[in-house]
């Protein structure tokens, strides 16, 4: 029987100790934990953007300089490469700013000035219907709708409070959106530049304080998870400009209004899987609804038809190929993720399910190595030795 020295002794006492704590003054452990999860929220968004960030970065340092010895090119290699992947995130992001902003101004400007007449265009409609009753329409007929608007608005800003409260309040919340996202800039940065140096620090301290085994397995269940999430985001990225390209294209040979903005739309809501489409194209339909009902209804028919080609053939065939996910398993994680996680679910279910269909179809592949096939009933040898 193997002793118990008293080093163990004093650990599971500690541990013992900690959850009685937990348990008897949960509250306070309660608040504790949620004060440092607060503090840590610019950190976790750190890691969150230096993932993406690190796959254009991995991209520019391999395809800069690659066959340089250069001690110099070596050593800024990485800080030019971190640089230019900054700039095409910020390039992309200030592209789709450009051609969303300056239209979606105009159509708010039309959407406000056209309302009232919509509203009496629909009341003029209504009543060449028989089954609409005369009053109703004579109801309908008497109201100024340009003035209920007005009240409306009115009673929405009066509902925010005073207007020195919405300035306070506006104000804070900026200076304190500006700080975490500064924080969590620097701190992304931090962590690419210095990733070998932090990965083998954990490395060496996981290795110290937990078992060889667990932590092979810990490794390989690491590797194996971003590697899907990897090919995830590049096709995820592929497959939004694909489709806002075909978004834009039938757009212009439709010759429908807004193209440029709602293919841009398009490109960021297709990061939503497969139902991604839907919603840009419902914001695309209501604003050209404001401009012409006939070209919305229009758009609404090709938009419907863009998304059962997206949701069929190009999500599963560009994402569930390139990470080796069949469509249907594609399919069925979307609509679990969505349906359990809503739209965050969506979007990380299809690399957490290429995950584990990977880490199964490995275990399974493994197993079938191990099988021995049965020997034959009499060899060769054994013939001869008779």
């Amino acid at each position: 029987m193997k002793k118990i020295d008293t080093k163990s002794l004093i650990k599971v006492a500690a541990v013992i100790f900690a959850l009685y704590l937990c348990i008897h003054y949960w509250g306070h452990a309660a608040n504790i934990l949620k004060t440092l999860l607060g503090a840590a929220i610019p950190l976790v968004i750190g890691a969150v953007i230096s993932y993406p960030l690190n796959i254009l970065m991995s991209f520019y340092e391999k395809h800069l300089l690659p066959k340089s010895n250069n001690k110099f090119v070596l050593k800024s290699r990485r800080g030019l490469a971190l640089t230019l992947a900054i700039l095409t995130l910020v390039g992309i992001v200030a592209l789709i700013i450009a051609l969303v902003v300056p239209q979606l101004t105009s159509c708010v400007k039309l959407l406000v000035a056209e309302v009232p007449d919509f509203f009496n265009m629909v009341v003029a409609k209504l009543s060449e219907f028989e089954f609409v009753p005369e009053d109703i329409i004579a109801a309908l007929s008497k109201i100024d709708w340009k003035s209920r608007i007005t009240d409306i608005v009115k009673t929405v800003y009066s509902g925010l409070g005073s207007v020195m409260d919405v300035v306070v309040t506006t104000v804070s919340s900026l200076v304190s959106g500006v700080t975490t996202a500064f924080l969590a800039i620097i701190f992304a940065i931090y962590l690419l530049l210095g990733k070998n140096k932090i990965g083998s620090q954990l490395k060496r301290v996981m290795h110290h304080f937990i078992p060889e085994r667990i932590t092979e397995k810990f490794d390989y269940v690491c590797r194996v998870a971003d590697e899907s999430f990897h090919k995830f985001i590049v096709a995820q990225c592929t497959e939004a400009l694909i489709l806002g390209g075909l978004c834009t294209l039938g757009m212009l040979i439709l010759r429908l209004p807004y193209a440029a903005m709602i293919g841009a739309v398009t490109v960021v809501t297709a990061f939503i899987p497969v139902v991604g489409a839907l919603l840009g194209g419902a914001l695309g339909a209501f604003l050209i609804l404001m401009e012409s009902p006939v070209k919305a209804l229009i758009f609404l028919v090709f938009i419907i038809l863009l998304q059962q080609i997206e949701g069929d053939l190009i999500y599963p065939r560009v994402v569930g190929s390139s990470m080796g996910l069949p469509s249907i398993w594609v399919l069925t994680a979307v609509t679990l993720g969505g349906g359990m996680f809503g739209i965050m679910g969506m979007f990380l279910s299809v690399p957490v399910a290429s995950t584990i269909y990977t880490l199964l179809s490995n275990e399974v592949n493994k197993e079938r190595m191990k099988e021995v096939v049965p020997p034959e009933v009499i060899t060769d040898s054994e013939t001869q030795s008779e």
